[in-house]
């Protein structure tokens, strides 16, 4: 579908105005609204591209700026040192509070909004798949991809290193789906294992993948992009999501 890509929305949320980037079909009518939580990079390029995907395949996607409360609006950091040290810094001095205000915040923008139908998923990159996870906790998350989930299985977003989103599992209602790179550092072996066991106890819903690559296989930019893996994995949520949107939409 051919989509609108220049939109944005300033939300609030508790902790002060919030900018969303809204990324949806050009046709007229109400399609299913997706939460894209990005890296810890913010709106990047890579990022855009991958909301542009989504929506081309007929969702209105709001991809919102995480650091909102410490950077100016429009604010992308680079994939370098410093911009990584940034971003590192901002995933442990804001609260798991605000990082929920936040998708509660989107959540409400979505219901409202005259192009969505109020069906809404999330979905995420690295510290975006934590996010995804977490925005799954609300009853009204549908379905929530989560992409190389950074965090989880130590506990160790937001301000305080201490968050329960493992321990929380059970409260999820829609339905996962969880990808992870084998070789990526971030999320080891036993950390993927300690994640499976939990969600399988709870007796969750959740599809799981695991794929011979490092982390950020599927952002297409630098040297560990693997094109052919990120458009299976493209395939899986797209998939997620008409089954779980689109079906009573």
């Amino acid at each position: 579908m051919i989509i609108r890509d220049n939109e944005t929305v300033d939300i609030s949320t508790p902790s002060g105005v919030m900018r969303a980037h809204i990324f949806r079909p050009a046709a007229s009518g109400r399609f299913p609204g997706i939460i894209f939580f990005s890296e810890i990079y913010q709106v990047t390029g890579p990022i855009r591209r991958a909301a542009a995907i989504l929506a081309g395949h007929g969702f209105v996607v709001a991809v919102p700026e995480v650091y909102h409360e410490y950077e100016v609006p429009g604010t992308v950091l680079t994939y370098s040192e410093t911009g990584t040290a940034r971003g590192n810094e901002l995933k442990i001095t804001k609260t798991v509070q605000g990082f929920d205000d936040d998708a509660k915040a989107c959540v409400a923008y979505l219901e409202q909004a005259e192009y969505c139908t109020g069906h809404i998923g999330a979905a995420g990159m690295c510290l975006g798949g934590h996010l995804a996870f977490r925005a799954a906790l609300l009853p009204q998350v549908r379905a929530a991809a989560c992409l190389y989930p950074t965090d989880i299985h130590k506990c160790t977003l937001g301000l305080g290193q201490a968050d329960d989103s493992l321990a929380r599992c059970a409260e999820i209602t829609g339905e996962l789906l969880m990808i992870f790179g084998r070789q990526d550092p971030h999320i080891p072996q036993a950390g993927r294992a300690l994640i499976y066991e939990r969600l399988s106890a709870a007796e969750r819903v959740f599809e799981w993948h695991e794929y011979n690559a490092a982390h950020a296989f599927m952002r297409d930019e630098g040297p560990r992009y693997n094109p052919q893996l990120a458009a299976q994995c493209y395939a899986l949520i797209v998939s997620l999501f008409q089954r779980t949107l689109m079906a009573s939409a």
